[in-house]
C-alpha cells in the first residue's frame, strides 16, 4: 500500500523523510485516514501523518505535455506540410500524398483504394486533433461559460460533448446524403451487388477515410486524457470500429460501411446534446433529449443494425460471387479459387490490385466483429435503461457510462518522524 497500516505498530510505518519540526503536546485527533500523529512504541518519536508526495510516471508526464500542447503541435505540423508543399517543389511528390486522395483513375473519374491512403488518414488525424482542441478551447469553452457552466470539470465535459455534436452533425449529414443518393437506399440486397467494384467516387472515399481517421484519433484521445469508468469498453469499441471501417474499405464494401456508420452516428447526435443540456442546467430538456436518444439507440443499434447483420449472413452468399478476384477495375481477373493458407486475407490491405476474395471465412470475419460490437452496445443499453429508471423516478438523466467517469483516486498518507517535546 505505501501508507501506514493501522494493524501494525507505528514503527512499521513508512517513514518518508524525517521532519525535525517540534509538535505541541495535545490529544491525538483521529480522522477517516487514521490519527494525525501517534507515539512510537519506544516512546522516543512521534510519527506525524502527512499527505504522500506522488510521483507521476514518464507516460503521465508525456500525455499531460501532449494535451497541453496539442493545438500548437498539430498546427505547426500542418503549417510545415503546407510550407513544404508550396515552397519546395521537389517535396511535392511526397507532400501531395497527405493532401490529396490517392489512386485516381482519369478514365472513370473515380478512385481506387490502397496503402497510400494511409498518408491522407494521417493528415486527417492531425487535422481532427487541431480542430477538436481549437474548437474546445476557443469556441466551445466560452460558449459553455455563456450558458452558466462555471465548474472547470463541467466546462471540459461540456466542450467534449459539444465537439462530438459538431462532428456528428457534419458527418452523419454527409453519410445520409451519400445513402439517399445511392442505389442501396432502403434496399439491403443492393449493398452486395456489383462486387468487387474496386473504385468509388471522391465523396465516398473522403467520407470513409475521414471517419476512419476520426476513430483512430479517438483511440489517441481516450488514452491521453483522463480515463473514464468504461475506458476498456470504449477502447474495445474503437478498435472494433476502426477494424471494420478498414476492412469494409479495402474489401470494397463501402456501401455497407456507409449504412453502418449512418446507423451508429445518428445516436451520437442525441447523446452529446443531452449531456450539454445537463451541464447547462436545462434538466427538463435534458430528460426529453435523453428519451429521444434512448429511442434512437433502440431502433438504430438494436433493430436496423441487426437487419444489416442478417443481410451479411443471408444475402451475401446469394448475391456475391464466390472466389477471388485480382487486378484493377479495368482488368479484373476472376473468380479464382483462394490459395492455400490465409495470407490472401491481407492482400487487399497491401495492394490496390491485390487478390480480394469472398467465401465463408470472409463472411464470418466480418460478421464476428459486427456481433461483438452488438454485444458491447447491449451492455451499454442495460446501463442506459438504469438511467431511464432514474428519470422515471424523478432523479434526472445522468449517463452512467461516462459522466462522473473519472475514478477519484484516494489520497495516500505516510507517517513522517518528528521529535516530541521533552
Amino acid at each position: 500500500m505505501g501508507d501506514y497500516d493501522r494493524t501494525e505498530s507505528p514503527d512499521a510505518a513508512l517513514v518518508d523523510g524525517p521532519s525535525k519540526s517540534q509538535l505541541k503536546p495535545g490529544p491525538s485527533t483521529s480522522g477517516s485516514k487514521g490519527p494525525l500523529y501517534v507515539q512510537s512504541s519506544d516512546g522516543k518519536h512521534v510519527l506525524v501523518r502527512r499527505l504522500k508526495r506522488k510521483e507521476d510516471g514518464s507516460w503521465k508526464h508525456f500525455t499531460r505535455w501532449f494535451v497541453e500542447n496539442q493545438i500548437s503541435l498539430s498546427f505547426n505540423l500542418i503549417a510545415l506540410l503546407f510550407l513544404c508543399h508550396n515552397f519546395i517543389p521537389k517535396a511535392r511528390a511526397h507532400t501531395q500524398k497527405y493532401l490529396q486522395l490517392a489512386y485516381y483513375n482519369a478514365k472513370t473519374g473515380h478512385y481506387a483504394s490502397g496503402f497510400d491512403d494511409t498518408y491522407f488518414i494521417a493528415f486527417c488525424i492531425v487535422l481532427f486533433t487541431l480542430l477538436r482542441a481549437g474548437f474546445m478551447e476557443y469556441i466551445l469553452a466560452p460558449f459553455a461559460r455563456m450558458q452558466g457552466v462555471t465548474k472547470k470539470k463541467d466546462q471540459v465535459r461540456f466542450t467534449e460533448q459539444a465537439w462530438l455534436f459538431v462532428y456528428y452533425s457534419v458527418f452523419w449529414t454527409t453519410g445520409v446524403y451519400i445513402y439517399c443518393k445511392s442505389p442501396y437506399y432502403l434496399n439491403l440486397r443492393e449493398m452486395w451487388t456489383d462486387w468487387p467494384n474496386r473504385e468509388m467516387d471522391a465523396l465516398m472515399k473522403g467520407y470513409v477515410l475521414a471517419q476512419w481517421a476520426f476513430w483512430l484519433q479517438q483511440i489517441i484521445v481516450i488514452n491521453i486524457e483522463e480515463r473514464r469508468k468504461d475506458h476498456w469498453q470504449m477502447f474495445s469499441h474503437h478498435i472494433i470500429t476502426t477494424s471494420l471501417i478498414s476492412s469494409c474499405y479495402f474489401y470494397h464494401h463501402t456501401r455497407v460501411g456507409n449504412v453502418i456508420l449512418v446507423i451508429m452516428d445518428v445516436v451520437d447526435l442525441f447523446l452529446p446534446a443531452a449531456k450539454c443540456l445537463k451541464y447547462a442546467g436545462y434538466t427538463t430538456l435534458c430528460d426529453i433529449m435523453f428519451g429521444v436518444f434512448m429511442l434512437s439507440w433502440l431502433l438504430a443499434r438494436h433493430f436496423v443494425y441487426i437487419m444489416v447483420c442478417w443481410s451479411v449472413y443471408a444475402h451475401t452468399p446469394e448475391i456475391m460471387p464466390l472466389g477471388c478476384f485480382r487486378g484493377s477495375n479495368d482488368n479484373l481477373i476472376g473468380p479464382e479459387e483462394p490459395p492455400a493458407g490465409l495470407s490472401w486475407l491481407i492482400e487487399p490491405f497491401l495492394s490496390s490490385t491485390g487478390r480480394v476474395c469472398y467465401n465463408e471465412t470472409v463472411k464470418w470475419s466480418f460478421l464476428t466483429p459486427l456481433l461483438a460490437l452488438q454485444g458491447i452496445t447491449i451492455f451499454w443499453f442495460t446501463m442506459i435503461v438504469r438511467v431511464a429508471m432514474k428519470v422515471l423516478r424523478g432523479d434526472g438523466a445522468e449517463d452512467s457510462r461516462s459522466d462522473d467517469e473519472a475514478v477519484e483516486e484516494e489520497d495516500e498518507y505516510v507517517y513522517e518522524e518528528a521529535e516530541p517535546l521533552e
